[in-house]
């Protein structure tokens, strides 16, 4: 093979004038984004820019996934459960991301991370104003998360909204008691700033959809399909967490977090959290 003309000519028609015209680098904000990367170690440590950009990739993916959780409960909330599974298939795409991202941050060694850890001071992942979001619009609710927001008044605002709003759980439950499912009156009318938590007599709503779908009439497929997207969803969360605990453990061990927190302890605890504990409760409940 010839490489006399190994290079790619500009095709005709491109565009390579791009004074006062919209630009790749200024439609994204890539001077502002690119500029958002400032070490604190001193000498700075070449592996603290990994660290950096991890989160701050991590923070943006987590803004997507507010974005499709707040469009599909609005969805739900229309009675438009298409709609809505469109956005969480988007959102188990995104977490299949974040879960991936852990192997990059574990190429860190526990001697790297050590000669700037101190840099950090008390800054931590725990103070992660969009995490908490997530949480709490997948249902985990805890108003006492508030107060460590207190300092920042937009992040702490935009966390109390999340506490007083339905949870994705929440609203899809509403759709199904208006489908005509019998949904317990109480979580219709549950005061929604409190986690959800196990309630029995929602099981037989789900063990009678689970079994519908499985007659030859496809009886409530579509309810069936969307909870087997919500138990995707907890899984995709579980398995972050989990590559989240692995990746700490084998970082720094059984330190205390820089936050102040555990560190294992605490993501370990975290794995025993559960969104929608019926969904997992009526696999037991399927009759042969």
């Amino acid at each position: 093979m010839s490489v006399e003309h190994n290079t790619r000519e500009i095709e005709e028609g491109v565009v390579t004038d791009l004074r006062e015209r919209m630009t790749y680098g200024s439609y994204l904000g890539l001077e502002t984004l690119l500029d958002s990367q400032h070490p604190r170690s001193r000498p700075e440590h070449h592996d603290e820019l990994l660290f950096i950009i991890q989160h701050q990739t991590t923070e943006l993916w987590l803004k997507l996934v507010l974005h499709e959780l707040d469009d599909a409960r609005r969805l739900l909330a229309a009675d438009d459960l298409g709609g809505a599974l469109k956005r969480i298939a988007r959102v188990k795409h995104i977490q299949e991301v974040l879960t991936q991202q852990w192997s990059v941050l574990a190429t860190l060694t526990p001697t790297e991370y050590a000669q700037f850890r101190g840099a950090l001071a008390s800054a931590s992942g725990f103070q992660s104003a969009q995490y908490r979001q997530v949480e709490f619009a997948l249902g985990n609710k805890h108003a006492r998360m508030l107060s460590l927001f207190e300092s920042s008044p937009a992040e702490h605002a935009a966390l109390e909204a999340e506490l007083h709003r339905p949870s994705l759980y929440d609203e899809f439950l509403r759709l199904l008691a208006r489908a005509g499912h019998a949904v317990p009156a109480s979580l219709l009318e549950r005061d929604v700033t409190q986690a959800h938590v196990y309630t029995e007599d929602l099981v037989p709503v789900f063990q009678r959809i689970y079994q519908g779908a499985g007659r030859p009439d496809g009886g409530h497929w579509r309810e069936y399909e969307a909870c087997e997207e919500l138990v995707d969803l907890e899984d995709n969360f579980q398995f972050w967490r989990f590559r989240h605990l692995r990746t700490v453990t084998r970082t720094i061990g059984e330190k205390r977090g820089t936050g102040g927190s555990s560190g294992v302890g605490f993501l370990r605890r975290a794995l025993e959290l559960t969104f929608f504990p019926e969904l997992y409760e009526v696999r037991s409940r399927i009759e042969e």
